[in-house]
């Protein structure tokens, strides 16, 4: 059987992975830092893993558009932590971050996969994923959280998007990085609007076909949720796991979500009727 190479685990190609979103961050836009202290970010890591999450994805900053960069330290203080104190709990576990030094410092604790808002852009950030066995996530963003959503413009979103991510593998490669190791995001709400994101979700299976890499999809309670359904975050439940099942019909790998266990019940029925 086929199958996803993901640091330290294989996982099948046959059914599509729910990764499981862990805010270490006071600012986080949905959950609103709520989980920010260790016991209850690790309380809330082993529902997500009881639920029937794959990957868990810790993140120590917030990438909400117009959200402040956090300081090396204090992303470092918020991550380590719960690596390893999640590192052995028999699920993969990703780290969220763009900053090289983190990177480093997740892949020494042992970490399955550095997802990267910012496509492994920053200085050192290749030399820092090099040389492990990580899986990497390479994600489309325009300019960055502070001005991603302030009137962003293309002229052929897919075909941009496409070209940045090909891009990106290209110098990842070159770098000696397997290719097997690479994993794609389109960035839903990383500068795009309503019509953007809907177009990049459209387009999913062509992204996958054109690159050969699979996707990634993050668009759990994102505005483009709110846009269809006109609900606030906090009611975007239902809207999220219509969200994921389109995700994969269009061709992704992986959805990364909030709400781990009605999307894993979703995703069930969805691949027992497929």
């Amino acid at each position: 059987m086929p199958q996803h190479k993901f640091g330290r685990f294989n996982f099948p190609t046959s059914r599509a992975l729910v990764m499981g979103i862990l805010n270490a961050t006071p600012d986080s836009f949905s959950d609103g830092g709520q989980f920010a202290a260790l016991d209850y970010a690790i309380t809330h890591a082993e529902q997500m893993i009881r639920d029937g999450a794959d990957i868990l994805d810790i993140g120590g900053e917030s990438s909400r558009p117009g959200a402040p960069p956090v300081p090396l330290e204090e992303e470092l203080r918020r991550v380590l932590p719960l690596i390893f104190a999640l590192r052995d709990c028999g699920q993969a576990i990703s780290v969220d971050t763009y900053k090289p030094e983190v990177m480093r410092e997740a892949v020494l604790a042992g970490v399955d996969m550095i997802n990267d808002i910012n496509g492994f852009r920053a200085p050192g950030a290749i030399e820092a994923v090099k040389d492990s066995d990580c899986a990497l996530c390479v994600m489309h963003m325009l300019n960055n959280p502070t001005t991603m959503q302030a009137q962003p413009e293309y002229n052929d979103v897919v075909r941009e998007v496409t070209a940045f991510l090909a891009e990106r593998i290209a110098v990842l490669t070159a770098a000696g990085i397997d290719k097997e190791r690479l994993w794609i995001d389109p960035g839903f709400g990383f500068g795009k609007t309503v019509e953007h994101n809907y177009a990049l979700l459209k387009a999913g299976r062509q992204m996958v076909a054109e690159l050969g890499v699979p996707l990634l999809a993050g668009l759990s309670r994102k505005s483009m949720i709110g846009a269809v359904t006109g609900k606030p975050v906090e009611q975007r439940l239902a809207g999220s796991i219509g969200g994921a099942l389109a995700a994969v019909a269009h061709g992704a790998q992986i959805v990364r979500v909030h709400d781990v266990a009605e999307t894993v019940d979703a995703l069930k029925v969805w691949q027992a009727a497929h």
